[in-house]
């Protein structure tokens, strides 16, 4: 599959290397063509890899993926352009962090909507699914790194494009009965609200390679 990846930081370069290992074409899409970060990657990792701008990887992608910072996610999308995204599946790993008041970040968006919820909003004909934004960005693409059984999101208001993240999911390793899907795209916003809580447990212990399990009573 064609997969676009809007973002260059480390997120977006660690998924971008994680589907290409899974034999998908990718291009890594930045605000401007020839983003250092993003030529250095695309020269690293050779192959079915590119880069160009959010335009140019919106357009490449039969899938997108938004791995930009989340206050900047909207602006990029838009400079993605409307037309280039219609009918895709958007997977959104992104959160609304704010770290203009230093650590620990706050949230530009929380209780009664939710970054995934404004990107649909804005985006109607863009199949958004919110998932992998509880985790960080290697154990995204390597579930195997913490120990034992974990728990991984999904969220969105369309069946199939849920499914079709799934598999992507399922394509890094992480088992079927790990992946939880919470309903629809309303549920972004205790994903993204467990950030703060996901920070504590970093700091607690010292180490961000872990994540939580759901269990349910008997």
């Amino acid at each position: 599959m064609r997969i676009g990846v809007l973002g260059t930081g480390n997120v977006g370069r660690t998924l971008a290397s994680g589907l290409l290992r899974n034999g998908h074409e990718v291009r890594l899409g930045s605000r401007t063509a020839g983003n250092e970060a993003a030529v250095a990657w695309a020269a690293e990792v050779g192959g079915p890899a590119s880069e160009g701008t959010f335009a140019d990887a919106a357009g490449f992608g039969e899938l997108v993926v938004n791995a930009t910072a989340g206050a900047a996610s909207l602006d990029a999308l838009n400079l993605a352009g409307a037309e280039q995204l219609a009918g895709k599946v958007l997977v959104d790993v992104s959160n609304p962090l704010d770290f203009s008041h230093g650590m620990p970040p706050t949230l530009t968006v929380c209780n009664d909507d939710s970054l995934g919820e404004q990107i649909q909003r804005a985006f109607a004909d863009l199949r958004v699914v919110k998932t992998l934004n509880t985790v960080t960005a290697a154990v995204m693409v390597e579930p195997r790194l913490v120990a034992g059984t974990h728990t991984i999101f999904v969220a969105g208001d369309d069946a199939a494009a849920k499914a079709q993240a799934s598999d992507l999911l399922k394509e890094f390793g992480w088992p079927a009965e790990s992946i939880l899907d919470l309903g629809d795209i309303g549920a972004a916003r205790g994903m993204e609200m467990y950030l703060p809580l996901w920070l504590r447990l970093y700091g607690a212990k010292q180490t961000a390679v872990l994540n939580i399990e759901v269990h349910a009573g008997a």
